[in-house]
């Protein structure tokens, strides 16, 4: 267990030194869109996409952050249909056209390969449309025919190795490292944004737990200022 968590708070401690440029500039991103009352959207496919379930609708959370979410790219309806449909090509503009995008947004993908058809055409949809790109990805891929981040506004460089897992059993390799790397950036990100915006003099909203007291009834406020435009709320 020790290897493990030596593992992750390594790479964790890594991207904090050599990306903070880059999570500092997409927090000043974040910052502008509460400050226009945007949409931060976060697409992901796999697993990928548990970044976007862990920022959405959470005690802590930004109420405008709105999860780019398609069954057919999700693991619990088909896991290796899934993970095919994931490099099949035109389905990420569908996708894009259902949650009604728009300029004063921003679009976060999150792909640890960064080569797949879907993530690499929904950040191309988003820039084609005016709205800023920043792709959480892992330059590791680079040699592998990965274009995420030399195609976003923003690219951050989430460090994970080729293939993800890092403990040796016999000859393979378990325990994943993408998720907590992913989680931190957009979390981080997302923090900073929010400080960066109340700074400006603009109130970010942010949802209390439904479980103290008061909570749901603010959370209620702000649902009702975005339902309709968070697609899944």
């Amino acid at each position: 267990m020790s290897k493990y968590l030596d593992e992750i708070t390594g790479l964790l401690a890594q991207i904090e030194a050599d990306e903070s440029g880059m999570m500092s500039r997409a927090s000043y991103a974040v910052a502008d869109v509460i400050c226009r009352d945007g949409i931060v959207h976060v697409f992901g496919c796999g697993h990928s996409h548990l970044p976007a379930l862990d920022t959405f609708y959470r005690a802590g959370g930004l109420a405008c952050v709105s999860p780019v979410l398609d069954e057919d790219l999700m693991l619990h309806d088909g896991a290796a249909k899934s993970s095919r449909m994931e490099k099949m090509s035109g389905i990420a503009a569908e996708v894009f056209r259902r949650h009604d995008i728009k300029p004063d947004d921003v679009m976060v993908v999150i792909s640890a390969s960064g080569k797949n058809a879907a993530p690499v055409e929904m950040l191309r949809a988003a820039k084609a449309a005016g709205v800023p790109t920043v792709a959480i990805s892992s330059s590791a891929y680079r040699a592998h025919g990965a274009v995420l981040l030399d195609e976003a506004d923003i690219p951050i460089d989430c460090k994970v190795p080729y293939g993800d897992a890092v403990i040796d059993v016999g000859e393979m390799k378990m325990g994943g490292l993408s998720t907590y790397a992913s989680l931190f950036i957009l979390n981080s990100v997302l923090i900073e944004g929010a400080k960066k915006a109340l700074a400006r003099g603009v109130e970010p909203p942010i949802y209390t737990s439904g479980n103290v007291e008061g909570g749901t009834a603010k959370n209620i406020v702000l649902e009702e200022r975005y339902f309709g435009r968070v697609k899944r709320l």
